[in-house]
């Protein structure tokens, strides 16, 4: 027993919510169960239960003193312990329970059944009905039951109101949702006149709950405003307004910030105030990471009130160029229907550009759907746009190597395109292939800056010490910076004193600042640089 007392104290120490969890039905059970060895029996369950009113169901209904511990329970503040014993006693009665319920409301004076009358009138809530709804199948006094609760209904209101407010943040959600469902309104309504009812310090309380009611729709604070708000409320909103104004505000600098998972996170954190986020939505569409910009998508999808599909047929028809129809292709590519939605746009139905038909293919190794995506692919790959056949190399990227993969970029290696020998060599390497590093270096010299770029890439993962030395002619004399940059990061990869040599000359004498500065770097990580 000392060491379930230990174990117990050691929760109700604990921060988390299980720790008080356990904490407060420890409590109740000891404030209710008064004899030593049925307490001894009873409060034990608390550890493992995860419920305040674990302990009622262990009592049990025989003997004095649990008959005697049920009657307590019946004004312990909590209400789940109320209805729990409310329940117990229906067991050991042999009643339904809400008919148990009835009778306790109607047995109570008037005086003092604000207790039972909140415990009906949550139980009913909990269980997504009215109380009058809930007590109909109480039998002959559940009408009278339903009419006497309703007649406390005020005081009923600014019980709940006030748990809304509660320090303890658990309490407020279940709070506002069962006073919501009592009352026949929304959860957005309600929170709309406790604000109109409270000082200004309480807004960010209510505005805290009104994103947990959001979360809980899967929708945003933004959204939910913009369906309940009427005239009046203008007030009101502009003080909820500004308080997630100011969140806003917080999570301006990690949208621009360095760390692409903290970017990551704030844009999903901007989900969840919708239209009212719609100008920070915009702007990470355009970030470098694709999750980012999957997430700005998704958001301002949600803060419209549209369907993804929708909303990114919308996007992709009107934009002109790849990086503004990218974020909802993206998207697109990992939601039901994504096979539909590709094909579409690569066959020319719905892309203004034969670059975005190009990019929608690329995206289709990310949908999981329908028939083999080789098989999908394989109509692309002689397509006469150079830009779709580029897309279906790409996209290669995102499956599985196989030999059939593997073939189709070879062979693309030779495609007339530039475009496409630039995917070619991208996927390629990506299979980290080194017999494939000849064919990269022999593209070095190729006619097409891109795709001198995209070998020298290549060779990073595929290349071998004896391509280090091309690499470095290549350094010296190709008259694109890009591909000068491509060398520079190849170089810093593979290693070796000739590619040392190679670094330190262009850091010291090439005729672009940036070069030099990645050849620095490039040097600096080599060991030779402070």
């Amino acid at each position: 027993m000392r060491r379930l007392l230990l174990l117990v104290l050691l929760l109700a120490a604990s921060p988390s919510r299980g720790g008080t969890v356990a904490s407060d039905c420890w409590a109740s059970c000891r404030r209710h169960v008064t004899d030593p060895s049925l307490r001894a029996r009873t409060c034990p369950v608390c550890v493992t239960g995860g419920r305040v009113d674990s302990w009622v169901t262990s009592l049990g209904t025989g003997g004095a003193d649990a008959r005697m511990a049920l009657d307590s329970a019946r004004k312990d503040p909590h209400w789940r312990v109320r209805w729990a014993a409310v329940r117990a006693e229906a067991r050991s009665r042999g009643l339904t329970e809400r008919r148990a319920l009835a009778d306790w409301i109607m047995d109570t004076p008037p005086e003092a059944d604000l207790g039972a009358c909140l415990t009906a009138v949550r139980a009913a809530a909990d269980a997504g009905r009215s109380t009058a709804d809930f007590l109909r199948d109480a039998g002959a006094r559940g009408p009278a039951a339903a009419a006497r609760v309703w007649a406390r209904r005020e005081a009923v209101r600014q019980t709940l109101a006030l748990e809304m407010f509660s320090q303890e943040p658990a309490v407020r959600l279940p709070a506002l949702l069962h006073l919501a469902t009592f009352q026949g309104r929304s959860a957005t309504r309600v929170v709309l006149d406790a604000v109109a009812s409270r000082p200004v310090a309480g807004d960010e309380v209510m505005a805290s709950l009104l994103s947990a009611v959001a979360e809980r729709q899967r929708a945003s604070v933004g959204r939910l405003l913009l369906v309940e708000a009427k005239p009046p409320d203008e007030a009101v909103i502009n003080r909820l307004f500004a308080v997630y104004s100011r969140e806003l505000d917080a999570l301006r600098p990690e949208l621009g910030g360095g760390d692409v998972q903290r970017r990551r996170t704030a844009v999903a954190g901007l989900r969840r105030y919708g239209p009212l986020a719609t100008r920070e939505l915009e702007g990470a569409l355009g970030d470098a990471d694709a999750r980012v910009r999957e997430h700005a998508a998704r958001g301002l999808a949600e803060s419209g009130g549209k369907p993804l599909r929708e909303a990114a047929l919308q996007g992709v028809k009107g934009a002109e160029t790849v990086e503004a129809a990218r974020p909802w292709l993206e998207a697109m590519a990992h939601e039901k229907g994504c096979a539909a939605f590709l094909r579409d746009v690569a066959d020319g139905r719905n892309a203004r550009t034969p670059e975005i038909q190009g990019e929608a293919v690329a995206l289709m190794g990310d949908c999981q759907e329908g028939a083999s995506p080789m098989r999908r692919l394989a109509a692309y790959t002689s397509a006469s746009v150079p830009s779709v056949r580029a897309g279906a190399v790409r996209a290669l990227a995102a499956l599985p190597r196989s030999p059939e993969a593997v073939e189709l970029a070879a062979k693309a290696l030779g495609d007339g395109s530039p475009e496409v020998v630039a995917a070619a060599l991208d996927v390629l390497a990506s299979y980290r292939q080194p017999s494939r590093g000849d064919d990269a270096a022999g593209l070095l010299g190729s006619d097409h800056p891109v795709v001198r770029a995209a070998a020298a890439r290549a060779l990073e993962f595929v290349g071998r010490p004896p391509h280090v030395r091309v690499l470095a002619e290549r350094l010296r004399a190709d008259p694109a910076v890009e591909v000068r940059i491509a060398v520079v990061r190849t170089l810093t990869a593979l290693g070796g004193p000739h590619a040392v040599a190679a670094l330190s000359e262009a850091a010291a004498h090439d005729a672009d600042s940036h070069v030099k500065h990645v050849s620095q770097e490039g040097l600096r990580r080599l060991g030779f640089g402070r």
